[in-house]
């Protein structure tokens, strides 16, 4: 199964040493993100697992297209009896940059009627939209013409944790702190001091990092899970796998400080410091 996981740019270095540290095939850092092969397992681990990737992409279809028409023709050459029936609900989010189609909205239109008219044809019924907490999400990429069709593995974006109920002025994003720990070479053996934390994100980060807390754990749900193939034993048992790998403390001293008292304060009330 090959696979594309996105991140900031500029940190696809780290990546995909994250992937090749979870036994990840073919490992190809591009634009962007990652290219990668796996199997479903690998799958599953890299959304419970990465800490720098924004999320994971399993792409479907690839092929030019200069028009909306051609686009609606080329998603009707999917089967798409594989990957959904009638009774999902599927959204699909696009961005296009630097092509023929300019009007992301009206690609993932059409990229929609495309599916929902073959299953029409097919049946007389046809899967519901939900934009909010589809059951089959899709990424669609429109890049200089060329279309890349993914089901999106992951739902929600993966930098958020849990552990941010509210947003704070100018937040650091969760993948992007990891990045930074990670980019520091701190291994959690010798103390970590943030002397400008703000709301706590980049200790918080380390010290997810430092008792091998995976940055999925506590998620409530991922795309993957309303896809016709998950296998919700083999998930289950990586998840416990992966719980039981958790420290209970860590090694060395994490720390944080700043000259806001109210910045302190929501770092502090804020769940994500422990197990």
């Amino acid at each position: 199964m090959r696979c594309f996981a996105t991140c900031g740019r500029g940190i696809e270095t780290l990546l995909a040493n994250e992937l090749r540290d979870l036994g990840a095939r073919d490992v190809e850092p591009g634009r962007g993100g990652v290219h990668f092969a796996g199997d479903l397992a690998l799958l599953y681990k890299a959304n419970l697992l990465l800490r720098t990737a924004i999320r994971v992409l399993r792409p479907i279809l690839t092929c030019p297209v200069t028009s909306a028409d051609e686009l609606y023709d080329a998603v009707q050459g999917v089967d798409w009896s594989e990957y959904m029936t009638p009774e999902h609900t599927l959204a699909v989010d696009c961005n296009v940059r630097d092509s023929q189609i300019t009007h992301s909205k009206y690609a993932a239109l059409r990229t929609k009627d495309a599916i929902c008219d073959q299953f029409v044809a097919r049946s007389g019924r046809r899967p519901s939209v939900d934009v909010e907490e589809p059951m089959v999400g899709l990424n669609l990429h429109i890049y200089r013409d060329e279309a890349v069709l993914s089901l999106e593995s992951s739902g929600e974006s993966l930098h958020k944790r849990g552990y941010r109920p509210i947003l704070t002025k100018a937040p650091l994003n969760e993948s992007l702190a990891a990045a930074l720990v990670l980019l520091s070479g701190w291994k959690g053996e010798t103390p970590f001091i943030d002397p400008l934390c703000g709301s706590g994100t980049l200790p918080i980060e380390a010290t997810w990092l430092a008792i091998r807390r995976p940055p999925g754990l506590t998620r409530k749900r991922f795309g993957f899970q309303g896809w016709m193939d998950f296998d919700i034993q083999l998930w289950t048992e990586l998840r416990d796998e992966a719980r039981r790998g958790v420290l209970k403390e860590t090694r060395a001293t994490i720390a944080g400080r700043d000259i806001r008292r109210d910045a302190i304060r929501f770092a502090i009330e804020r769940p994500g410091w422990g197990t």
